[in-house]
């Protein structure tokens, strides 16, 4: 539990206090109140309506803003179904992706396979879900054609292996336009990603 989700508990439990208080009959306070002192003026029937009034509206209040501040606590994390139909989606989405490289082996449309499946994941989320807190963790033994990825995101324990796998495809290489619209000798070699999903870390 987060620590907005505790303030709000935390406002409940004062709303439901002073609904107790409300509930409390005049005729006990005014006994309380002999007791402790006994010369102080009787309260009128007023009184305690407009206590009991004051009561409920601050207890109604407390409960729409605790209810509310549940909502944007759910906004502000992931839970566990979100973070899983998220990563099964983006697993999909991506399984024979198709990019290009330079002539260094650098993708030309993202940095690496970590930022692009974070990319897909947030995507993925549904308006309920942050557009933020994911992570793609690479492995030690990760290269360019092989990739074992462990997604986590903030607000659940939750986690997933997701093992990216790249075959060159020679129907996917692009060589832009030539010099007035001459052949170029530039061309950006075409791969494509097998994307598995596994659960736990990688």
């Amino acid at each position: 539990m987060n620590t907005l989700d505790k303030l709000n508990v935390l406002l409940l439990f004062a709303s439901a206090v002073l609904l107790a208080m409300a509930c409390v009959k005049a005729d006990r306070v005014r006994a309380w109140r002999e007791r402790l002192n006994p010369s102080a003026p009787e309260l009128p029937d007023a009184a305690f309506v407009c206590a009991r009034v004051v009561f409920v509206a601050l207890a109604a209040c407390g409960v729409y803003t605790a209810v509310q501040g549940f909502g944007v606590s759910d906004g502000q994390s992931w839970d566990d179904k979100e973070l899983t139909s998220a990563v099964r989606q983006a697993t999909d989405d991506l399984d024979g992706y198709r990019f290009t490289v330079d002539d260094s082996g650098t993708p030309l449309y993202f940095d690496d396979y970590a930022s692009l499946l974070e990319q897909k994941v947030t995507e993925h989320g549904g308006a309920d879900a942050p557009q933020y807190g994911v992570t793609a963790t690479s492995s030690d033994t990760d290269t360019p054609d092989h990739a074992n990825l462990t997604v986590t995101a903030d607000g659940t324990d939750t986690t997933f292996c997701t093992h990216i796998e790249r075959t060159r495809s020679k129907k996917d290489d692009y060589s832009p336009p030539g010099l007035y619209g001459g052949d170029s000798s530039l061309t950006y070699r075409g791969y494509r990603i097998a994307v598995r999903l596994g659960e736990g870390e990688c």
